[in-house]
């Protein structure tokens, strides 16, 4: 997602998202992945007044996509979510440029796949992704 814009991008609707879950006051939490493997950037929590820190801080980007271990990392803490009778929806930001195909995460609810592949020659990895989870896809602008 480096390459083509995509990190950046993803960033910006990021961004939005977690503005809206402030509005809203929603339950939130980020993990991120890339060359350097799955991180948890920001623990659940109910989203509070915006910082930029964490944003500002380098994502990682490029390399292995290591989306199996994100995708597990994630059902953990959707079913956290479950078990304290909250909804568990999964916004996963991605490329899908990744030999993976991962199983859906089973605690989720929701999940909303967003497309940020770029380039001149595009797999559709996304969109397949979506599909055989069941799942919305969306293509951001």
């Amino acid at each position: 997602m480096v390459m083509g814009g995509g990190l950046a991008r993803a960033k910006g609707v990021l961004l939005d998202l977690f503005r809206e879950a402030y509005q809203r006051r929603e339950h939130v939490a980020l993990i991120s992945l890339g060359g350097d493997g799955v991180q948890l950037r920001l623990a659940p929590c109910k989203a509070g007044a915006w910082s930029d820190d964490w944003l500002i801080a380098p994502i990682g980007g490029g390399g292995g996509t290591p989306l199996s271990e994100a995708l597990s990392c994630a059902d953990d803490l959707l079913a956290a979510q479950a078990a304290r009778g909250m909804q568990a929806w999964l916004w996963l930001m991605t490329d899908a440029r990744t030999r993976e195909l991962p199983v859906r995460p089973a605690h989720a609810d929701l999940i909303r796949v967003l497309d940020f592949e770029s380039g001149p020659v595009r797999l559709q990895k996304a969109r397949a992704l979506a599909d055989v989870w069941g799942a919305e896809y969306l293509l951001p602008c």
